[in-house]
């Protein structure tokens, strides 16, 4: 309306002002849902793997998928494209969890004193054979050949 600056309303917002100044123009669409009629083709293909093959990922499936497809002289489908129809249809596998077990603080930390600093040194020497020289046992600086 004029009232206040872009750039005031932008940062306000949290927004580019290019993409307010879009907003306000009224140049930039508002996207649409994902729709594509060529997909109702390769549903029932889709389905028909899914239900052979359980356990196969997207990417399995658009292998097995283009594998038939261009068997029979069709044109191949993009793995994304197959990824999208199998998520809006919940053929997609339940992502890997991780399990972390969970952690149990039941020590005590003694301290000297309050506000004391922890240092702790993790230097070591490593030799050829694999063998660890604990620090102070090894020379200080490397001799380079003889001479």
């Amino acid at each position: 309306e004029g009232r206040f600056p872009v750039k005031a309303v932008a940062e306000t917002s949290g927004v580019s002002r290019s993409n307010l100044h879009a907003r306000l123009s009224g140049c930039a669409k508002p996207r649409r849902r994902y729709h594509n009629a060529q997909d109702a083709a390769l549903l029932p293909l889709i389905e028909v793997l899914v239900a052979a093959r359980p356990t196969y990922g997207y990417r399995r499936i658009a292998a097995l998928l283009n594998r038939r497809l261009r068997a029979d002289g069709a044109a191949p489908a993009n793995h994304k494209r197959v990824y999208r129809i199998m998520q809006a249809h919940g053929f997609l596998l339940a992502r890997a969890q991780a399990e972390r077990p969970e952690l149990v603080h039941d020590g005590k930390v003694v301290a000297i004193r309050f506000n004391l600093r922890w240092c702790s040194d993790g230097f070591e020497f490593t030799c050829w054979n694999k063998e660890i020289m604990p620090p102070g046992l090894g020379p200080v600086t490397p001799t380079l050949g003889s001479g």
